[in-house]
């Protein structure tokens, strides 16, 4: 059997967690070109593949231009940009992983839709915990009545507030303009996730929430611009940077702010880049917490709720049915099953996942069904565009109507959406 060949647009953290799944798995696939601006970037995937440098792109445009390379193509560049290349690629007759969220404005998430049905390409979004043991395990469990008929769910996204400081505050989704507002940048997952449990469309929902904390008037006393800039509340601050990002013993995070890991780049990230700022000093204006409300056409409701200040960076879920409850937590690999006419319990433990680190096996998960597809010539995915859509949707439709304060139709917003765009 051929290998599959695949292209990749983008060369950070997130396309590095997906080629990882291609590498281990050479027999079936392999990595034939890259694209991304940053040299390092570009230089650790081709040494990692042996590439040819005559394969290694500073642009996508140059990568996607004159004859087909590969068979599909993974985008994984910034949020607010990947549109353009996934429109391209899709015409230039590849198919696409494409990372969510798959655009910033719900318009354009409807012409990437229209682009793969036009092209006939099959393009996945990268709504990764549907591949994960532990969501799989609660869909199957709701799919065989374990709790009888399904009423309510509760899920929270714990952010945790470091992960808060670095992403939402100091980093890459700090600024609405600049990528898109959190509850798509970071919990298009989440919404995802609600919506194919319940198993049906969303058909009405509100929200609420704001920027509470991390602005300047919550700053401590006399808190210096940046964190090295000797500081007053070093000692007593939660967020001074070199203790989140100069330690010993590296987080996820540590390895973001520089493609210089030594101890000497990190510091020199933190005296010149965004990840030295004081978090009460930033240009940050996406949320910091917000709730969501939601009414499915199957009469379920929801709720969800997004929150950095957590101490840790989990999800938890609350499944409420007629027959019973699941009470279940991610990164535990916990499920909790609570029958109310037999009095049956049960915990399941799955220690099958790696935590939030690749999103608890979701993105080797998603890679793997994706080459599965290629392969079988399947026409339809777990995540495909079409499916993926209505989860945008209400992620707009959520921060439409957190500005607003107004309750949203699904229908009738998807409708002004597709109007304008035929006009």
């Amino acid at each position: 059997m051929a290998k599959i060949k695949i292209a990749l647009i983008g060369a950070g953290m997130r396309g590095l967690n997906y080629i990882n799944y291609v590498h281990k798995h050479r027999m079936e696939a392999e990595l034939v070109a890259v694209a991304d601006p940053n040299q390092a970037r570009r230089n650790k995937v081709r040494e990692m593949f042996e590439l040819d440098e005559t394969v290694c792109f500073e642009s996508w445009e140059e990568l996607l231009a004159g004859p087909k390379r590969a068979d599909a193509v993974f985008i994984c560049t910034q949020d607010q940009l990947h549109v353009a290349p996934t429109l391209r690629a899709l015409e230039a007759g590849y198919h696409v992983m494409l990372e969510k969220p798959m655009a910033t404005d719900p318009g354009d998430c409807v012409q990437v839709v229209q682009a793969a049905d036009k092209y006939e390409r099959m393009l996945v979004i990268c709504h990764v915990l549907r591949y994960t043991p532990f969501f799989q395990t609660l869909k199957r469990l709701l799919d065989e009545n374990a709790i009888g008929e399904l009423v309510t769910v509760q899920h929270n996204e714990n952010v945790g507030f470091l992960h808060q400081a670095h992403s939402y505050v100091r980093g890459n989704w700090s600024v609405t303009a600049n990528s898109s507002p959190m509850i798509l940048s970071k919990s298009s997952h989440d919404l995802d996730i609600i919506s194919w449990l319940i198993g049906a469309e969303c058909v009405n929902l509100s929200s609420f929430g704001s920027l509470s904390y991390f602005k300047a008037k919550n700053a401590p006393a006399g808190a210096t611009e940046r964190c090295l800039d000797g500081c007053p509340a070093a000692d007593e601050c939660e967020y001074y940077a070199p203790n989140q990002y100069l330690t010993e013993n590296l987080k996820w995070w540590s390895y973001a702010i520089s493609d210089d890991w030594s101890y000497e780049g990190r510091l020199k990230a933190l005296q010149e880049g965004p990840y030295g700022r004081c978090v009460f000093h930033c240009d940050n204006d996406v949320v910091d917490h917000q709730v969501v409300n939601m009414e499915f056409a199957n009469d379920v409701t929801a709720s969800f709720i997004m929150s950095a200040f957590t101490n840790e960076i989990s999800r938890t879920i609350k499944l409420m049915g007629t027959k019973g409850e699941i009470r279940a937590a991610m990164e535990k690999d916990e499920i909790e099953i609570h029958r109310f006419d037999t009095g049956f319990k049960e915990t399941i433990t799955l220690n099958k996942s790696d935590g939030h680190i690749g999103h608890g096996g979701g993105d080797g998960g998603i890679v793997k069904d994706f080459l599965k597809l290629l392969r079988t010539d399947a026409s339809s995915s777990l995540t495909s565009a079409e499916v993926s859509l209505q989860s945008h949707l209400m992620a707009f439709a959520a921060e439409n109507s957190r500005l607003t304060k107004q309750v949203v139709n699904l229908r009738d917003y998807r409708r002004q959406i597709e109007d304008k765009l035929s006009e």
